[in-house]
């Protein structure tokens, strides 16, 4: 059996177009070697890009599952969208929803659940067999970039911290981490793995040595000098609800909500 974890479906903003391609590669790697899906693993409700949890189930199988605190997410962003009349916040349509401490298997392989909030307040760690390895999401990056942001709904940077802590501590030296994302700073090559013990003596934001209040400070800083992402409103529309597109309207079409802020009006009521 396999697990696939936080797959991407190709989209592009400007054309309203959806595409397959990184999704088709995995399709072709788990038939090539004849593997049979259990399980499609969302570590978090990505905000930079939509999941193909949905599509790659209807192709592969498996159980679509993510942290039980996506009921929060939803709620949220339900709101925001004016979907309250049409979908509730109760973690629907996941097949599975992961508190800290559940169990489950991939195969032969043991998999436990580390809540580990303060990106999103749904974000989970899977750790893998005897700590071999864990895959952590948006929660550290490589030594040399640091850390997620925290400055989406329901992020805080104390709770990051307090998140990070609990992997690089409980976790032993030697487990492998597997990141979410490489932002390649300086250029270098792309990564996607690395160790505690790597990441205790190197990472750049959380070290051991920096205290939690050093963080913070660091984080928020960092946070107050980042753009939206890109595909921020696509993606959350689609990846709150395990991949499923919003609902056709009555012409047949699908669309995204882009919600408007005026500048302009928003400053001469603070004003």
């Amino acid at each position: 059996a396999a697990a696939i974890i936080d797959p991407v479906w190709d989209y592009d903003p400007a054309a309203g177009r959806l595409e397959s391609r990184s999704a088709r590669r995995l399709v072709e790697y788990v038939r090539a070697h004849d593997l049979s899906v259990a399980w499609i693993l969302e570590t978090h409700a990505h905000a930079d890009h939509l999941t193909a949890a949905r599509w790659l189930q209807k192709q592969l199988g498996g159980r679509i599952g993510i942290g039980a605190r996506i009921t929060t997410v939803q709620a949220h962003f339900y709101a925001l969208f004016n979907w309250t009349d049409r979908f509730a916040a109760n973690g629907e349509p996941f097949d599975r929803l992961f508190c800290e401490g559940d169990r489950f298997a991939i195969d032969d392989i043991p998999v436990r659940v580390m809540h580990t909030p303060g990106h999103t307040p749904a974000c989970v760690t899977y750790v893998l067999g005897d700590d071999e390895a864990a895959f952590v999401g948006d929660t550290i990056f490589m030594p040399d970039y640091g850390t997620a942001r925290t400055d989406f709904p329901g992020g805080d940077a104390r709770t990051l911290y307090r998140s990070i802590r609990r992997i690089l501590t409980e976790l032993r030296p030697d487990t492998r981490l597997y990141m979410c994302h490489d932002y390649r700073p300086g250029g270098r090559e792309a990564r996607w793995e690395t160790t505690v013990a790597e990441q205790r003596a190197h990472n750049v934001h959380v070290h051991d040595g920096i205290d939690e209040q050093t963080f913070v400070r660091l984080r928020q800083e960092r946070d107050r000098s980042l753009a939206p992402p890109r595909l921020l409103y696509p993606s959350l529309q689609v990846n709150i609800r395990a991949g499923e597109l919003p609902p056709a309207e009555s012409n047949g079409r699908r669309y995204m909500k882009i919600p408007l802020t005026d500048a302009d009006e928003s400053g001469r009521r603070n004003g």
